[in-house]
């Protein structure tokens, strides 16, 4: 089994409107899987639903992470396991500043691995990497001693939840179109971020709604999302298609399994 598998996974809002109508998809480590869709979807409701946010309601079908049943497992034990999700629009979050918010993250996780024992990272090793990870990946380090991405611009908000995943390891990275909004120069540092960390020990799940992105960071598998599921499947010249014939093919469509 993939480490991170969805079987005929639907989603539903808290008033009940169904939003993701069946998606099976597996995602292992060493892997880059795009999924590419219009606006309005579902792409950022799969999203939120794989991290467990309690606004999105798992209605049918089941969620496994490393063979383990996630389904009803909240948002941090979900995080704990290796879980990761770059949102779209981070939020601010006044009063906690980067530093504090990444070592507090890290705690957790190695509380958690350590059976429920505190672990806490030894400060002089967090801040050696924390600085080294800023350096590499062009987060200006007076940032560390801001509050996490208030007053931040949308560049800076991005690679600091790049800089997030550095720190943090995860196993499965979910980014929900963390190219929304970046320059060019941004983007090739959270394209950068992205083909570093991704190997044996990570894999990444890649939601966007242009092929940009995909110009730096290369694809294995490409999946196309309408209304709700996966309608086509394929390699990066699937991701190049789009980019030349828009979605329009692809609604309404039946679903396809391209070479």
């Amino acid at each position: 089994m993939a480490l991170l598998k969805l079987e005929n996974l639907h989603v539903a809002l808290e008033d009940g409107t169904e939003i993701v109508k069946g998606v099976d998809l597996e995602v292992d480590t060493n892997e880059v899987h795009a999924i590419m869709g219009p606006n309005g979807s579902g792409k950022s409701t799969l999203a939120y639903a794989l991290m467990g946010h309690p606004a999105y309601e798992i209605t049918e079908g089941r969620l496994y992470f490393d063979g383990e049943d996630v389904t009803e497992m909240g948002a941090d034990e979900r995080a704990q396991r290796g879980l990761f999700l770059a949102f779209q629009y981070p939020h601010a979050i006044p009063g906690v500043t980067v530093t504090s918010f990444l070592r507090s993250a890290i705690n957790a996780v190695r509380k958690a691995r350590n059976n429920g024992v505190d672990d806490p990272i030894a400060i002089p090793e967090f801040r050696k990497e924390l600085l080294g990870e800023m350096d590499r990946l062009k987060v200006s380090r007076e940032l560390a001693s801001r509050y996490l991405n208030d007053g931040f611009s949308g560049g800076e908000k991005k690679r600091v939840e790049i800089l997030q995943m550095a720190m943090l390891k995860p196993r499965i990275a979910v980014l929900d179109e963390t190219d929304s909004g970046l320059d060019i120069d941004a983007l090739r540092v959270v394209a950068s971020g992205v083909n570093e960390l991704v190997g044996p020990e990570m894999g990444a799940l890649v939601i966007t709604h242009y092929q940009r992105i995909l110009n730096y960071v290369t694809p294995d598998h490409v999946h196309v999302f309408v209304n709700g599921r996966i309608v086509a499947s394929g390699g990066p010249e699937l991701a190049e298609k789009l980019e030349s014939e828009g979605y329009d093919p692809f609604i309404p469509a039946k679903v396809v399994t391209e070479a």
